[in-house]
């Protein structure tokens, strides 16, 4: 079993910056597939950006391209979220997410095993 805990969303204006941590206990962190999802008020759940075990492979979507960075520290069993220039369509709960081999889409919900609480992201113009 795993156990994700997702922490420093807050409150930021347009253009700024922010970085989400998740970090997880149980299981073989290294193994695992992770991605960073978000929900917006009245919206599905959607896959911004995630990378495989090694964090050499890493999709994004399209809109957060160039603005989001995935990353990951095996060693200390957390991912990250690195998010520039903070638009206005951004503000969301974040979510991290867990995949255990064998990996499904990286942009796929369904594809992942464990789910954070999420941390929330609120963006003001």
């Amino acid at each position: 079993q795993v156990q994700l805990v997702e922490s420093g969303g807050r409150a930021v204006q347009a253009g700024g910056s922010l970085r989400l941590s998740c970090v997880a206990s149980g299981g073989t962190f290294s193994r695992n597939a992770m991605g960073w999802f978000r929900q917006a008020q009245g919206k599905e759940r959607e896959c911004v950006a995630a990378l495989r075990g090694s964090g050499g492979s890493k999709w994004y979507k399209d809109s957060v391209e160039g603005r989001f960075t995935p990353s990951r520290d095996n060693g200390k069993n957390t991912v990250y979220l690195q998010m520039n220039r903070l638009k206005p369509e951004d503000p969301a709960l974040y979510y991290c997410a867990a995949d255990r081999p064998p990996y499904g889409a990286y942009y796929d919900a369904k594809a992942y095993d464990y789910w954070g609480q999420g941390t929330q992201v609120t963006v003001s113009s």
